[in-house]
């Protein structure tokens, strides 16, 4: 119950937000058109910052609609000397081609979107809007591009890229996916430019299994510069992983 009160009081108030947007645009119906929820299982070492061996559990839920798209994530974290932590996103985007009833494909670029991010933990909440674009890309499932201006709870505000991606391969008649994202952020008078650069490796065992969902067994390698703007603090982190789509 937990976790689904921190799902509902994190999700609500910002799809509340959205789904206003869109209805003010003049489109009478909103259209889920796709979605997917995934349940992880992280175990490494090489961690910075606190304890340097963690397990994590993650649930993650993406959702494509007419008026946009959302994915939100929510992490529940245990290091080796019993520590605890929590840490959530939750990150609507609103297309612009809907909300204004043009179509601003052209080129690569399928959309472009009002995009927000709400950064979640145990002492912060950041708020994050800018702009975002989805690109066609031969071969990606997916490549996504967002611009923010971050307003932070506990530490100076700064501006932040981030991109994600994912690109299915084959091996045999085996199935590949490789995924992740890459978050850039500027600097200030106190902390230091940051770039995370984490990507997950995984093969699809959800065939042999008898499973129609995605089941990976793979790894996540974090190239960390600058961990949380601290100066110097770099992570380079393998962890074993187990992925559950369904």
């Amino acid at each position: 119950m937990k976790l689904i009160n921190r799902i509902n009081a994190t999700v609500l108030p910002l799809s509340m937000l959205f789904l206003g947007a869109a209805t003010i645009s003049g489109n009478a119906s909103a259209e889920m058109q796709w979605s997917d929820f995934s349940l992880s299982y992280l175990s490494g070492s090489q961690y910075e910052v606190g304890d340097d061996s963690r397990q994590f559990l993650t649930v993650e839920h993406a959702s494509g609609h007419n008026w946009g798209d959302t994915f939100y994530f929510y992490d529940r974290s245990k290091s080796k000397n019993g520590t605890l932590e929590s840490y959530a996103e939750f990150s609507p985007r609103l297309s612009l081609s809907y909300f204004t009833g043009s179509d601003l494909s052209t080129g690569i670029i399928n959309d472009v979107f009002i995009a927000s991010t709400w950064e979640q933990g145990a002492f912060f909440d950041n708020y994050l809007l800018g702009l975002g674009v989805s690109l066609n890309i031969p071969g990606f499932n997916y490549l996504k591009a967002n611009i923010y201006q971050a307003n932070n709870s506990a530490s100076d505000n700064d501006q932040m890229l981030t991109m994600t991606f994912a690109y299915p391969f084959k091996l045999g008649n085996a199935d590949f996916l490789y995924d992740g994202f890459l978050d850039w952020s500027t600097s200030s008078d106190t902390q230091a430019s940051e770039m995370n650069f984490t990507t997950q490796l995984k093969y699809n065992v959800g065939g042999a299994l008898g499973s129609k969902s995605p089941v990976y067994l793979g790894v996540e390698y974090a190239f960390w510069n600058n961990k949380y703007g601290i100066s110097g603090v770099d992570e380079r982190s393998v962890s074993l992983l187990f992925k559950w789509h369904y």
